[in-house]
Protein backbone atom coordinates (compact mmCIF):
# COMPACT_ATOMS: atom_id res chain seq x y z
CA UNK A 1 0.00 0.00 0.00
CA UNK A 2 1.47 3.35 -1.06
CA UNK A 3 0.34 5.43 1.91
CA UNK A 4 1.82 8.68 0.60
CA UNK A 5 -0.24 8.36 -2.58
CA UNK A 6 -3.26 7.30 -0.54
CA UNK A 7 -2.94 10.43 1.62
CA UNK A 8 -2.94 12.61 -1.49
CA UNK A 9 -6.02 10.80 -2.81
CA UNK A 10 -7.80 11.23 0.52
CA UNK A 11 -7.04 14.95 0.52
CA UNK A 12 -8.47 15.24 -3.00
CA UNK A 13 -11.54 13.26 -1.97
CA UNK A 14 -12.12 15.49 1.06
CA UNK A 15 -12.11 18.55 -1.20
CA UNK A 16 -14.53 16.82 -3.58
CA UNK A 17 -16.89 15.98 -0.72
CA UNK A 18 -17.01 19.60 0.38
CA UNK A 19 -17.79 20.65 -3.20
CA UNK A 20 -20.87 18.45 -3.52
CA UNK A 21 -24.15 20.33 -3.74
CA UNK A 22 -26.48 17.68 -2.30
CA UNK A 23 -26.61 14.81 0.18
CA UNK A 24 -26.99 12.35 -2.72
CA UNK A 25 -23.94 13.82 -4.41
CA UNK A 26 -21.93 13.46 -1.22
CA UNK A 27 -22.96 9.85 -0.76
CA UNK A 28 -22.20 8.94 -4.37
CA UNK A 29 -18.74 10.47 -4.03
CA UNK A 30 -18.15 8.46 -0.84
CA UNK A 31 -19.02 5.10 -2.38
CA UNK A 32 -17.18 5.88 -5.63
CA UNK A 33 -14.12 6.78 -3.54
CA UNK A 34 -14.29 3.40 -1.82
CA UNK A 35 -13.93 1.58 -5.14
CA UNK A 36 -11.12 3.92 -6.17
CA UNK A 37 -9.10 4.05 -2.95
CA UNK A 38 -9.53 0.71 -1.18
CA UNK A 39 -7.58 -2.16 -2.69
CA UNK A 40 -9.79 -5.10 -3.61
CA UNK A 41 -13.08 -3.16 -3.53
CA UNK A 42 -15.30 -3.95 -6.52
CA UNK A 43 -18.52 -2.35 -5.22
CA UNK A 44 -19.66 -0.19 -2.32
CA UNK A 45 -22.81 1.22 -0.79
CA UNK A 46 -24.23 2.73 2.37
CA UNK A 47 -26.88 0.85 4.33
CA UNK A 48 -29.21 2.78 6.64
CA UNK A 49 -31.65 1.06 8.98
CA UNK A 50 -35.12 2.37 9.78
CA UNK A 51 -36.14 0.03 12.58
CA UNK A 52 -35.62 -3.24 10.64
CA UNK A 53 -36.20 -1.75 7.20
CA UNK A 54 -33.12 -1.32 5.02
CA UNK A 55 -32.39 1.64 2.75
CA UNK A 56 -29.57 1.31 0.20
CA UNK A 57 -27.87 4.62 -0.53
CA UNK A 58 -25.49 5.40 -3.41
CA UNK A 59 -24.79 1.78 -4.43
CA UNK A 60 -22.12 1.49 -7.09
CA UNK A 61 -23.46 -1.87 -8.29
CA UNK A 62 -26.73 -3.82 -8.17
CA UNK A 63 -24.91 -6.41 -6.06
CA UNK A 64 -24.98 -3.97 -3.14
CA UNK A 65 -28.76 -3.58 -3.35
CA UNK A 66 -29.27 -7.34 -3.66
CA UNK A 67 -27.11 -7.94 -0.58
CA UNK A 68 -28.94 -5.29 1.45
CA UNK A 69 -32.32 -6.69 0.48
CA UNK A 70 -31.18 -10.20 1.36
CA UNK A 71 -30.12 -9.07 4.83
CA UNK A 72 -33.43 -7.30 5.35
CA UNK A 73 -35.34 -10.41 4.31
CA UNK A 74 -33.30 -12.70 6.55
CA UNK A 75 -33.01 -10.26 9.45
CA UNK A 76 -29.27 -10.94 9.68
CA UNK A 77 -26.02 -10.02 8.02
CA UNK A 78 -22.78 -8.13 8.61
CA UNK A 79 -23.96 -4.84 7.08
CA UNK A 80 -27.14 -5.11 9.15
CA UNK A 81 -25.07 -5.49 12.32
CA UNK A 82 -22.63 -2.75 11.33
CA UNK A 83 -25.46 -0.25 10.74
CA UNK A 84 -26.89 -1.08 14.17
CA UNK A 85 -23.48 -0.53 15.75
CA UNK A 86 -23.56 -4.02 17.24
CA UNK A 87 -20.13 -5.10 16.03
CA UNK A 88 -17.04 -4.77 18.20
CA UNK A 89 -14.81 -2.01 16.93
CA UNK A 90 -17.57 -0.80 14.59
CA UNK A 91 -15.95 -2.65 11.70
CA UNK A 92 -16.12 -6.09 10.11
CA UNK A 93 -13.91 -7.88 7.61
CA UNK A 94 -14.95 -11.22 6.16
CA UNK A 95 -11.93 -12.48 4.29
CA UNK A 96 -13.57 -15.50 2.70
CA UNK A 97 -17.30 -16.02 2.34
CA UNK A 98 -16.73 -19.52 0.97
CA UNK A 99 -15.95 -20.50 4.58
CA UNK A 100 -18.64 -21.06 7.20
CA UNK A 101 -19.79 -17.89 8.97
CA UNK A 102 -21.41 -18.94 12.30
CA UNK A 103 -22.61 -15.41 13.07
CA UNK A 104 -24.57 -15.18 9.78
CA UNK A 105 -25.45 -18.79 8.90
CA UNK A 106 -28.35 -17.92 6.60
CA UNK A 107 -26.82 -14.87 4.91
CA UNK A 108 -23.33 -16.16 4.05
CA UNK A 109 -24.24 -19.01 1.65
CA UNK A 110 -26.82 -16.88 -0.15
CA UNK A 111 -24.32 -14.01 -0.44
CA UNK A 112 -21.92 -16.41 -2.13
CA UNK A 113 -24.69 -17.20 -4.61
CA UNK A 114 -24.95 -13.47 -5.35
CA UNK A 115 -21.25 -13.46 -6.21
CA UNK A 116 -19.75 -12.04 -3.00
CA UNK A 117 -16.30 -13.42 -2.19
CA UNK A 118 -15.29 -11.09 0.65
CA UNK A 119 -16.69 -8.07 2.46
CA UNK A 120 -15.82 -5.21 4.76
CA UNK A 121 -18.03 -2.72 6.55
CA UNK A 122 -17.62 0.34 8.72
CA UNK A 123 -20.10 2.07 11.00
CA UNK A 124 -20.63 5.68 9.90
CA UNK A 125 -21.14 7.67 13.05
CA UNK A 126 -20.49 10.99 14.73
CA UNK A 127 -20.57 11.78 18.44
CA UNK A 128 -24.28 12.53 18.19
CA UNK A 129 -25.69 9.88 15.88
CA UNK A 130 -25.35 6.59 14.07
CA UNK A 131 -25.67 7.27 10.34
CA UNK A 132 -25.50 3.74 8.94
CA UNK A 133 -22.71 1.62 7.52
CA UNK A 134 -20.33 1.92 4.57
CA UNK A 135 -20.03 -1.56 3.06
CA UNK A 136 -17.40 -2.78 0.60
CA UNK A 137 -17.63 -5.88 -1.58
CA UNK A 138 -15.27 -7.99 -3.64
CA UNK A 139 -16.11 -10.89 -5.90
CA UNK A 140 -12.86 -12.58 -4.84
CA UNK A 141 -12.16 -14.34 -1.53
CA UNK A 142 -9.21 -12.87 0.35
CA UNK A 143 -9.43 -9.52 -1.45
CA UNK A 144 -9.32 -7.37 1.68
CA UNK A 145 -6.17 -7.14 3.77
CA UNK A 146 -5.26 -5.27 6.95
CA UNK A 147 -4.09 -2.41 4.74
CA UNK A 148 -7.48 -2.41 3.00
CA UNK A 149 -9.20 -2.28 6.37
CA UNK A 150 -7.09 0.67 7.50
CA UNK A 151 -7.77 2.51 4.24
CA UNK A 152 -11.50 1.79 4.56
CA UNK A 153 -11.57 2.97 8.17
CA UNK A 154 -9.88 6.27 7.23
CA UNK A 155 -12.31 6.73 4.36
CA UNK A 156 -15.29 5.99 6.59
CA UNK A 157 -14.11 8.52 9.18
CA UNK A 158 -14.04 11.28 6.56
CA UNK A 159 -17.29 10.04 5.05
CA UNK A 160 -19.20 10.18 8.34
CA UNK A 161 -18.33 13.83 8.91
CA UNK A 162 -19.15 14.76 5.31
CA UNK A 163 -22.43 12.83 5.37
CA UNK A 164 -23.54 14.43 8.63
CA UNK A 165 -22.55 17.91 7.47
CA UNK A 166 -24.31 17.56 4.10
CA UNK A 167 -27.48 16.29 5.75
CA UNK A 168 -27.50 19.10 8.30
CA UNK A 169 -27.02 21.65 5.51
CA UNK A 170 -29.88 20.12 3.52
CA UNK A 171 -32.14 20.19 6.57
CA UNK A 172 -31.34 23.86 7.16
CA UNK A 173 -32.09 24.70 3.53
CA UNK A 174 -35.40 22.86 3.74
CA UNK A 175 -36.30 24.69 6.96
CA UNK A 176 -35.61 28.07 5.33
CA UNK A 177 -37.68 27.11 2.27
CA UNK A 178 -40.52 25.95 4.51
CA UNK A 179 -40.58 29.21 6.45
CA UNK A 180 -40.60 31.15 3.19
CA UNK A 181 -43.56 29.29 1.67
CA UNK A 182 -45.53 29.48 4.94
CA UNK A 183 -44.90 33.22 5.14
CA UNK A 184 -46.04 33.67 1.54
CA UNK A 185 -49.21 31.67 2.20
CA UNK A 186 -49.98 33.69 5.31
CA UNK A 187 -49.62 36.87 3.29
CA UNK A 188 -52.12 35.60 0.72
CA UNK A 189 -54.66 34.70 3.42
CA UNK A 190 -54.14 38.00 5.23
CA UNK A 191 -54.77 39.95 2.05
CA UNK A 192 -57.75 37.97 0.77
CA UNK A 193 -59.56 37.45 4.08
CA UNK A 194 -58.43 40.50 6.08
CA UNK A 195 -56.77 38.33 8.71
CA UNK A 196 -54.04 39.17 11.17
CA UNK A 197 -50.74 37.32 10.95
CA UNK A 198 -51.71 35.15 13.93
CA UNK A 199 -55.14 34.37 12.45
CA UNK A 200 -53.66 33.44 9.07
CA UNK A 201 -51.21 31.04 10.67
CA UNK A 202 -54.08 29.58 12.71
CA UNK A 203 -56.04 28.87 9.53
CA UNK A 204 -53.07 27.04 8.01
CA UNK A 205 -52.43 25.02 11.14
CA UNK A 206 -56.10 24.07 11.60
CA UNK A 207 -56.38 22.90 7.97
CA UNK A 208 -53.17 20.90 8.41
CA UNK A 209 -54.44 19.14 11.54
CA UNK A 210 -57.96 18.47 10.28
CA UNK A 211 -56.80 17.02 6.97
CA UNK A 212 -53.61 15.32 8.23
CA UNK A 213 -51.50 17.24 5.71
CA UNK A 214 -48.12 18.70 6.51
CA UNK A 215 -48.15 22.44 7.15
CA UNK A 216 -45.68 23.04 4.33
CA UNK A 217 -47.94 21.26 1.84
CA UNK A 218 -50.95 23.30 3.00
CA UNK A 219 -48.96 26.49 2.50
CA UNK A 220 -47.83 25.37 -0.96
CA UNK A 221 -51.46 24.75 -1.93
CA UNK A 222 -52.39 28.29 -0.86
CA UNK A 223 -49.50 29.71 -2.87
CA UNK A 224 -50.42 27.72 -5.97
CA UNK A 225 -54.22 28.12 -5.83
CA UNK A 226 -54.60 31.38 -3.95
CA UNK A 227 -56.52 29.77 -1.12
CA UNK A 228 -57.63 26.55 0.56
CA UNK A 229 -60.04 24.11 -1.05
Amino acid sequence: MDWARFAQQMASMARDLLAQESVDGTLRRITASATELVEGCDAAGILVLHDRKVESLAPTDQLVVASDQLQERLGEGPCFDAARGSLEGRVFRISDLTLEQPRWPAYAPQARTLGVGSMMGFLLFTEDENLGALNLYSSNPGAFTEASEMAGWLLASHAAVAFSSARTHAQMEQAVATRHVIGEAMGILMGSHRLTEEEAFGVLRQFSQENNVKLREVARQVCEKGGLS
